[in-house]
C-alpha cells in the first residue's frame, strides 16, 4: 500500500464558482449558520481572512458524528479558476496520521453547468492510516448543502 496518495471528489453545482470561492475564502465563518450540523466554528489565527498565508482552524463534525479540527494555511489562490490551496498544519489529519496533507478546491465548467472539485494530496505516516474518504465525503456533502442553501435564496 502506497504512503503517498491523491483523492479527488466532484460535486455538480448549480451556482457560479465565485459563490463558493468567495464563501470558502472570504466568508468561511458564514458556513456555521448555513450548515451548523457540519461546521461549528472557523477561527482566524493569523493574517487577513482569505489572504495567502492566513491561518484558520475549522471545527466540524463528520457524518459519523466525530468532532474534529483542521488548522490550515492558505498556500495559494487563483481568482480566475476559483482555486484555493490549503495546507493542513494541525488537527486530526496531520497529528499522528499524515506527514503532509493539502486540500485544493476549485470550480470548473462541465457542459452547461459547473463542478466543484476537492483534491487531497497527502502522505500517510504508515500503511495503517486509512485513506481520507470520510473527510472527502464530508467536504462533498458540505458543498451540496451550500449549493442547496444558495439555491433557496
Amino acid at each position: 500500500m502506497a504512503l503517498s496518495g491523491k483523492l479527488i471528489g466532484y460535486v455538480e453545482i448549480s451556482k457560479n464558482g465565485d459563490v463558493f470561492h468567495d464563501l470558502l475564502r472570504h466568508k468561511p465563518h458564514e458556513m456555521v449558520a448555513i450548515a451548523p450540523d457540519k461546521v461549528h466554528d472557523c477561527e482566524l489565527h493569523e493574517g487577513d481572512r482569505g489572504a495567502v498565508g492566513s491561518v484558520i482552524t475549522w471545527h466540524y463534525t463528520t457524518h459519523d458524528g466525530k468532532k474534529k479540527t483542521s488548522k490550515q494555511i492558505i498556500e495559494s489562490v487563483n481568482e480566475e479558476n476559483h482555486t484555493i490551496v490549503l495546507k493542513v498544519i494541525g488537527g486530526e489529519l496531520v497529528d499522528g496520521q499524515h506527514k503532509r496533507f493539502t486540500n485544493t478546491f476549485h470550480v470548473e465548467p462541465k457542459g452547461d453547468g459547473k463542478v466543484a472539485t476537492w483534491t487531497f494530496d497527502f502522505e500517510k505516516l504508515d500503511t495503517s492510516v486509512p485513506y481520507p474518504t470520510i473527510e472527502m465525503d464530508y467536504l462533498c456533502n458540505l458543498i451540496k448543502d451550500l449549493d442547496a442553501h444558495n439555491n433557496a435564496k
